[in-house]
């Protein structure tokens, strides 16, 4: 904040330059996705490469482990599990889904045991206004207890930290439910 030289307004009203700063880092976030891609054909075999961001490649085979997407910065969306293609797909069915993709692994959250990546990032319309959520855990586990004691930590560190800075983005996770976790997004 002093930086940028802000501080003044945080400190004349804290809510409101949170809401600000949230609304401007939501708008950012989703012109650097739309940006921050290129697409590369490669050879003459079904597959392509997707250039994003730092020059990471991710590679896809389109009958494998992609779906074709209108919702998404990218034209197809990779899944790692039947879990993740389960949402992907609903995602992209869901007239309240804005905009939503799957976070590359350089998407990094810093905790005190390490970096956590989350999966998703979606924005769900909800009353007529947009809300961020990040879809922590889309796996075979129902609930937190079920996963790795690190990764556990991990998502209990990533909640705490978007807490404790004011923000609106939501966690949410694990999920293995795409149809529970959506009416409890929109029931909110």
């Amino acid at each position: 904040l002093t930086g940028c030289k802000r501080l003044e307004d945080f400190k004349n009203n804290p809510q409101k330059f949170i809401e600000e700063v949230t609304k401007i880092i939501q708008r950012e976030m989703k012109q650097l996705l739309k940006d921050g891609v290129k697409y590369y054909k490669i050879g003459d075999d079904a597959y392509y490469a997707v250039e994003l961001f730092q020059n990471e490649e991710l590679l896809a085979y389109l009958n494998d482990n992609a779906i074709p997407s209108e919702k998404s910065p990218f034209d197809h969306v990779i899944y790692d599990s039947d879990v993740e293609e389960r949402f992907a797909k609903r995602f992209e069915d869901d007239e309240k889904v804005k905009v939503y993709v799957k976070l590359p692994s350089w998407f990094k959250i810093d905790t005190p045991i390490g970096t956590y990546n989350p999966d998703w990032a979606l924005v769900i319309e909800k009353d007529g206004e947009e809300k961020l959520y990040f879809v922590l855990e889309t796996k075979g586990q129902e609930w937190e207890g079920e996963l790795r004691p690190g990764e556990s930590a991990k998502i209990s560190f990533a909640r705490k930290h978007f807490e404790a800075i004011g923000t609106d983005i939501e966690f949410v996770g694990p999920e293995n439910d795409v149809e529970a976790f959506m009416l409890r997004a929109v029931s909110r």
